[in-house]
């Protein structure tokens, strides 16, 4: 990786950690909080890379606890897609989710990304 790439990355990731924490409880970040970086993440050219980094990274922190709780999916019959894809194919998923069910929006994200992941990427 070239030094330009590696310190736009650090830049990126020292500017998302010095925001102040957005939850302090499970419920307190809503379906509608983390639909907002994860559609504007490709709606903005400038900042759009931050903010789909900030989606994807709870997607991928929800998906590694869920993988491990629910022995692998299998518990709830989900398949999730592969890893190298899997954290914008959730993110699509979830997109859709919301707009589907927009009236459940004030919901927590979790319990959203959850039955975003259930009806789309279910065994069956």
């Amino acid at each position: 990786m070239s030094k330009k790439a590696t310190g736009v990355i650090i830049l990126l990731l020292v500017g998302w950690l010095s925001l102040p924490a957005v939850a302090t409880e499970q419920g307190d970040y809503s379906v509608a909080d983390l639909l907002k970086p994860c559609q504007e993440g490709d709606n903005d050219a400038r900042w759009g890379a931050d903010l789909e980094a900030r989606c994807e990274q709870f997607i991928n922190g929800f998906a590694g606890a869920y993988l491990l709780l629910s022995d692998g999916g299998k518990a709830d019959g989900v398949c999730l897609p592969p890893p190298g894809n899997r954290p914008d194919e959730m993110r699509w998923a979830f997109v859709k989710w919301t707009y589907d069910n927009y009236k459940k929006r004030h919901m927590p994200a979790a319990e959203g990304l959850l039955a975003a992941i259930k009806s789309r990427f279910s065994c069956g």
